[in-house]
């Protein structure tokens, strides 16, 4: 029955350990936050929702929408951003609009 175990443990670390090796650029969850923070200090809440990721070495850009909502507003912000995280450490962002053929601009180099 031990060795049933050990075997189990064994073959459990064999299959996560190389998915959590992946998630190499820091903490994204914590990234995000910061930078949804920063980008709406005056916000009574929020939440966000990371749609896709793509990845390079140490480079991956983040897709992420945000939902926000300020203090005197009674409907929420809708908003997108892409977000270049290199290292573990945001290194820029855009804005993405919402509308269809619309144009991006960038936010922060």
């Amino acid at each position: 029955m031990r060795y049933r175990w050990i075997f189990l443990g064994v073959l459990l670390s064999l299959l996560v350990v190389p998915l959590w090796s992946q998630a190499s650029t820091g903490d994204i969850g914590t990234i995000v936050e910061k930078f949804v923070v920063h980008q709406f200090p005056d916000a009574a809440s929020h939440y966000w929702v990371i749609n896709e990721t793509q990845w390079d070495g140490d480079e991956m850009i983040v897709d992420v929408q945000t939902i926000v909502k300020e203090r005197r507003d009674t409907e929420p912000t809708l908003s997108r951003f892409l977000l270049l995280i290199v290292a573990g450490e945001l290194k820029g962002s855009q804005n993405v609009p919402l509308e269809p053929g619309a144009d991006c601009r960038t936010e922060e180099a």
